[in-house]
């Protein structure tokens, strides 16, 4: 009895070294296989440049960043935008600074943009509503920045930066940087305006 359960054992284990065992040569050899499946997670890209091929870890990675952001996994998104606001995530508020140590609204976006980018944007929040290019609510695409102010004719007092799904990276006052939803009350009461940076 006991002999047997030992070979049903080496057999099982046999079956799944067989399945979870990695042959340099035979991945090596078949790159064709990567590729395909490398060009269905590239047809999901937009827009005018061309489709970039991307592994499977690349795949993995955009899953993690989406999941930490709060958004729907996307291969078409700035994942090195993405990735950037998530390593700001937690980042305590504090007014007129821009270090991971605290950091206001615009000092956040500023240090976004610089990291992503290679951009330097204007310091504060209506000296960048004023250098973007506007677009409608409707037309909002990743990397957007988005301007809020408190009713007609007060000015500009908050910025952040659009992600997808509704969603908007920013440093509040209360809690430093998170993810918010542009249909919360607040935010949705408040919001003036989304401009797009030239990159």
């Amino acid at each position: 009895m006991k002999n047997s359960i030992l070979y049903c054992l080496a057999a099982a284990s046999m079956v799944l070294s067989f399945f979870f065992e990695q042959n340099p040569t035979a991945t090596a050899a078949s790159p064709l296989a990567i590729t395909q499946e490398a060009s269905l997670l590239g047809s999901l890209f937009s827009g005018d440049e061309e489709a970039r091929v991307l592994t499977a870890s690349d795949s993995v990675a955009y899953d993690k960043v989406a999941h930490r952001l709060g958004i729907e996994a996307s291969y078409d998104a700035d994942k090195n935008l993405l990735e950037t606001v998530v390593s700001w995530l937690g980042t305590p508020y504090r007014y007129g600074s821009n270090s991971k140590s605290g950091t206001d609204c615009s000092g956040f976006v500023t240090r976004v943009f610089k990291e992503a980018y290679g951009i330097t944007l204007q310091r504060s929040s209506r000296s960048m509503f004023t250098s973007v290019k506007h677009v409608q609510k409707d037309e909002m695409q990743t990397g957007d920045l988005v301007f809020f102010r408190r009713g007609p004719g007060q000015p500009i007092y908050h910025v952040g930066i659009y992600l997808k799904d509704g969603k908007f990276a920013h440093s509040a006052c209360g809690g430093g940087v998170m993810v918010s939803s542009l249909n919360q009350a607040y935010y949705s009461r408040n919001f003036y305006a989304a401009g797009r940076v030239e990159r």
